[in-house]
Parts: structure tokens; sequence; C-alpha cells
């Protein structure tokens, strides 16, 4: 077997924003004498699967001087957790590890006391309720606030940066799952975002966005050639990335999003529907790109836990074509239809109290009313044509690709 293949592949791989900022002269500009701050979790892995916090604590000349965690922790060992998580020590590392989904989701003055960057490596999936990058967002206030410069290392989207879709987020609607009018599926990268918050929501931090090397916006992950490390335990499979941006609106719901199963979100079901009829219904809708196939599954945990829910597996057949937040809207509507029990999840959500946890997610109450009023889902498609438009015309003023 001729020896000359594993170049060729290697040089085919995306760089990532990790990897360059190691390359000199960029480390002796941001990091060199620098005490230094990381914001990760176990995807910040770089090609060869070294973690960014042990490349910055072998760096020469750089003081490692804490850890922080976003949803699901550091170490992104917890579930769904409502409940706010606690600091700890990283014994092996012997820096002070910080809870951002906890009393609080901002790093605190004491936090930042003496240091001088914030590395923010982080894997978002290119939906507006992906709360990585509220993190961000919010280290970027922090660090405004303190005089910390921020660094932040762009990754890929993994389900592309041309798609755009979704209503935009509602004056109002605010919350840790949507701080700003950005729609449901963005289409951009985490450095982008960086940009567009800091630059255009007015944050105005230091900021260094460490751009990729060879990314494209056609690519999806598995484009790459990046390893995929799953960002968050519910989300273990670049397919269901795919449709996330869609059926993560089931959360709003008592529908199971397969949470308790090897295939959350590209699972739904409840213990009142007949599978077969279910998915045949869907897929005389023709809807673009997509196969419903009629399953049953027994979630192990979270809604209906132990009991078996019949709906379908979604299988996005062409990614180019698929809407998937037209499909998990015309999702909703058919649970809606085929099962007498369908209810709206009560709040609370996330760290939101009073508002309906499905129009936190959607971003106002428009979409739910469009729902309660079997306005059809083709229609419903059409009344974001406007807002995203007008969002495309925004974002091209930050994109780096």
């Amino acid at each position: 077997m001729p020896q000359s293949e594993d170049p060729i592949i290697t040089d085919m791989r995306v760089q990532l924003g990790s990897e360059r900022l190691f390359e000199m002269p960029l480390a002796s500009e941001l990091l060199a004498g620098k005490r230094v701050g990381v914001v990760s979790n176990p995807a910040s892995v770089d090609n060869s699967y070294a973690h960014v916090v042990d490349r910055l604590a072998a760096a020469p000349a750089v003081t490692l001087a804490a850890l922080f965690g976003p949803q699901h922790g550091f170490r992104s060992d917890v579930q769904e957790n409502m409940i706010e998580t606690d600091h700890a020590q990283d014994d092996r590392r012997r820096v002070p590890v910080y809870s951002l989904y906890s009393e609080t989701r901002q790093p605190t003055d004491e936090m930042l006391r003496g240091m001088d960057v914030l590395v923010i490596d982080l894997q978002d999936v290119g939906t507006r309720i992906y709360t990585y990058i509220y993190t961000m967002a919010n280290c970027l206030i922090a660090a405004k606030r303190c005089g910390v410069k921020v660094v932040v290392c762009d990754r890929p989207n993994p389900i592309g940066g041309d798609g755009i879709e979704g209503p935009i987020l509602a004056p109002g609607y605010e919350s840790f799952v949507g701080m700003y009018p950005i729609p449901m599926r963005h289409g951009m990268t985490i450095g982008e975002l960086a940009r567009l918050f800091n630059d255009h929501f007015g944050i105005g931090a230091e900021l260094h966005v460490v751009p990729m090397r060879g990314w494209t916006r056609s690519m999806y992950h598995d484009d790459t050639m990046v390893p995929w490390v799953l960002p968050s335990p519910n989300l273990p499979t670049l397919d269901g990335a795919i449709v996330y941006p869609g059926t993560v609106l089931f959360e709003g719901t008592n529908v199971s999003e397969g949470r308790g199963t090897t295939r959350p979100f590209e699972l739904v079901g409840t213990p009142e529907v007949v599978p077969e009829a279910f998915a045949e219904g869907l897929n005389r809708t023709g809807l673009p790109g997509v196969f419903f196939r009629p399953a049953v599954f027994e979630p192990t945990f979270h809604k209906h836990a132990k009991r078996p829910c019949g709906g379908c597996q979604i299988h996005v057949l062409d990614r180019n074509r698929f809407r998937p937040v037209l499909t998990g809207v015309a999702l909703i509507a058919a649970f809606r239809r085929a099962d007498s029990s369908f209810a709206w999840r009560q709040p609370p959500y996330e760290y939101e109290h009073i508002k309906l946890p499905f129009d936190i997610l959607a971003g106002s109450s428009e979409l739910r009313e469009q729902i309660e009023f079997d306005v059809p889902v083709v229609e419903i498609g059409r009344s974001w044509e406007s807002g995203v438009a007008a969002f495309d015309q925004l974002r091209r003023t930050f994109l780096m690709y």
C-alpha cells in the first residue's frame, strides 16, 4: 500500500482556530507572559485529539490561571442540568474550575482577578438556543468590565454556514437560550457570532478571533475531517445536530425528544401514538430532503421514562434541501393532531420561570399560536422569510469565510 495517502488526508483537514493559536508569531502576541483562563469542555480538542487546556498548560511563558465550564460542565458530565452546578478544583492542573451554569452565568470580577487573557474554545452546533454562544457573550461582557482580552478559537458550524432558517427572537423573549435577535438556524461559526455580538450588539470587549484554515461555508462537520466529539451529552452524533434546530422545540412540549435513548433529537414520540400511521402521514406531506421511519423506543430517563413511545426517527436524505426548523414544526403539529394528551410544557425552563418553555425556545408566542390555530406549515415557514432575509444582510458584515 503506498504511504503517500496519510499526508494527503492530513492536508485536507480543516485547521482549527485552537491549532492556529499556537502558531508563531500569534502565540507570542496573544499568550506569551500572560495569565490565561480557558472556557472549554471535552469537545475542545484539535485534530490530534489534544485538548486546548493541555496545550495551553504546556505552552512556554503561559500561566494557566483558571478553567471555566459551560452548561453540562467543564467535563460535560451533567445531563439536562436545570439545577445549578458547583465550582470545583482541577487536581491535575491545580487551578480552579468555575461553572458558568451556576449561581452566575458570567465570570465574576473575583474569577477574572489577575487574568490577562480569556481563551474560549467551544463547539457550537448552529442553533440559536444552544447556550454555549451565550456563555461566550457573557464572557465578553465580563471581560470588557474587567479589562481582560478575549481570544475566541473558531470552529466549524457542524451543520454548515449557508443555511439560515426559523423565526427571529422577538423583544421581550430574551433568555439564556436566546440573548439576541437571530434566527433558530443562524448559519455562522462561533467566531463570527463573537464578532456579531461584540460589535453589532455593543459589548465592546477587546476581542481577537483566531480563524480556521480550509473551512468553507458549504461544509458539514464530516466534510472537515475534524474529530467529532459530542459537544453535549444529548448530541452524540452529527445526525442529531442536523435535525436539532427543529426537534429542540420538543423540549417545550410533553413529547419525548428522544432523551434517554442513543438517538436523542432524531427519535420523537409519545406512548399514545401509533408509529406506522403517524410516519405515513408525515411522509405524505412531501417535506423536502427527509424520510420519517416509524419507530417505537423506550427512554431510560426523562419524559415517559421506561414507557414505549410511538413516533418516528428522522432520516435526512438530502442535507441541501432539508429544512430542520420547518420539519420540527410539522412534527409538532402532527403530534398535536395525533395525541389527545399533547400539551405545552409548563415553566420553569432553564433560568426562566414565567413564560412557556416553547415560547422561550421559539423566541416569541407567535409560532405556538400559529400551531394552535392550525396555520399550514408551509405558511408558517413563509412567515419567517423577511426576518431571515434581514438577518442575512446583517450577518454578511461579520462573515470570515
